[in-house]
């Protein structure tokens, strides 16, 4: 019988080669939380503005955001989008950051079947 911490484990084990795989460039710990974040809000169909990730403390201070913000669009993880106000921009995952997101969910996959 596999026990819930053998799949966990397995998956973490599954997610470590992937990182190993040239694709996008590393996030840095705030920065994979930030992307957790700007995932969750598209999963949910919400729009999300860098003014609306300011809003945010938990995940920085406003500069901090900004720099991250930059860098993960520089590193090709997010992108920038137009919205109505041209002063406010839209974060969207790029479609490498959500092939990424598919890898994740194959390696979560594999793990589960223990293969």
């Amino acid at each position: 019988m596999t026990r819930p911490a053998d799949i966990y484990l397995r998956f973490l084990q599954l997610t470590e080669a992937l990182r190993g795989m040239p694709s996008l460039p590393s996030l840095d710990p705030l920065e994979e939380r930030i992307l957790e974040f700007i995932a969750r809000a598209t999963q949910a169909k919400e729009r999300l503005s860098v003014r609306d990730m300011m809003a945010h403390s938990e995940l920085g201070s406003p500069a901090t955001l900004h720099a991250r913000i930059t860098s993960m669009r520089d590193k090709g993880w997010i992108m920038l989008g137009d919205t109505e106000d041209a002063r406010r921009k839209q974060i969207e995952l790029t479609p490498a950051a959500l092939r990424h997101f598919d890898k994740l969910a194959e390696a979560f996959t594999k793990a589960t079947k223990g293969t």
